[in-house]
């Protein structure tokens, strides 16, 4: 390093942190980096007033044009989500935004450490946050940006199960992965399904999903269905049930309790299919066939028509209360 270098990056650490991160010299972003990621690292209590400082300086730091700043940006913000607690789940959002907007894409070792700091805020309970910036990811235009997402998604089913990663929005965005023109999008997008099956069942995922599928990927699907059995079990705790389990062990505690508590937690989390789908509006296409004219009409094959059209309809898996309310109406 050249001693001009060494002046600059000397009078850089003078700086604010946002001026740090934030200077038009890449050697004085690295730097500022570099040592956030290892203040964070020092910090040991996750109520330390500097985590709140730092929080929302991550939205623009993971989304740096130089390669190699961007991937010291997300150790820092590694660094950062192991440093705190819950409380920083407030900052999920925007930092997943831009994660998802510019780093999945990127070199595999930055891709690698965005796919940990989105199971980082998965255990920082903010699992919904990081399912609705996959919903993002999912569409992107660049098979390679939604291998990464479809993925992480994998990771955070497999590790934490579906008490804590609903696997409802994923149901949601695997139908259209499933026709995806890339190959591997929808190689991935198979063992994502397969990894539902472990948690749900493989018959509220065939009942979902099997309506929306090409005849090729249900058969490839139904071979591999073949081999899923038993049930999954989470590998990794949410931050605080970290804390807690923290807690009780500085508590002693008899032994009998704590193989029911084991118990309880390994079993198997119990899924109704009905909540897994989303509520159907039937309303507005019965309207428009004219169902509430041919229901009263003279002639019988109108009403049996008219019949036969909402029997077809009411067939969804859930239907809106309003629908309801409206027939209770009339």
């Amino acid at each position: 390093m050249s001693t001009e270098d060494e002046k600059l990056l000397k009078e850089a650490k003078k700086l604010p942190w946002d001026e740090r991160l934030q200077h038009k010299n890449w050697k004085v972003r690295n730097d500022a980096n570099i040592d956030l990621a290892a203040l964070c690292d020092s910090i040991t209590d996750p109520k330390d007033a500097r985590l709140r400082e730092f929080g929302p300086l991550f939205k623009k730091t993971v989304a740096d044009s130089n390669a190699p700043v961007q991937e010291k940006a997300l150790d820092a913000l590694l660094a950062f989500q192991r440093a705190a607690d819950a409380d920083a789940s407030r900052y999920a959002k925007e930092v997943c935004d831009a994660i998802v907007a510019k780093c999945l894409t990127g070199r595999p070792k930055t891709v690698e450490k965005a796919q940990a700091a989105f199971l980082l805020w998965v255990e920082l309970e903010a699992a919904e946050v990081f399912l609705e910036s996959m919903e993002k990811a999912v569409k992107n235009k660049v098979a390679k940006a939604v291998v990464p997402a479809i993925d992480v998604m994998f990771q955070a089913l497999s590790e934490f199960g579906t008490k804590v990663v609903p696997p409802k929005k994923i149901l949601k965005m695997l139908p259209e992965l499933f026709d995806h023109p890339d190959q591997n999008v929808r190689a991935s997008s198979k063992g994502l399904t397969l990894e539902l099956c472990r948690w749900i069942g493989k018959d509220p995922v065939k009942s979902i999903l099997f309506e929306k599928m090409r005849d090729t990927m249900k058969k490839e699907l139904e071979a591999e269905l073949a081999n899923v059995s038993g049930f999954a079990k989470p590998t990794r705790k949410i931050r605080s049930e970290q804390e807690k389990e923290l807690e009780e062990e500085a508590v002693p505690e008899t032994s009998g309790a704590n193989t029911s508590e084991e118990a309880v937690a390994d079993a198997p989390v119990e899924i109704d299919e009905y909540d897994l789908v989303d509520p159907v509006d039937i309303l507005t296409p019965l309207e428009k066939s004219g169902f509430w004219d041919g229901v009263k009409a003279t002639k019988w094959s109108e009403r049996r028509d008219a019949v036969a059209e909402l029997t077809k309809l009411a067939s969804a898996k859930k239907l809106l209360l309003v629908i309801f309310m409206k027939f209770a109406g009339h």
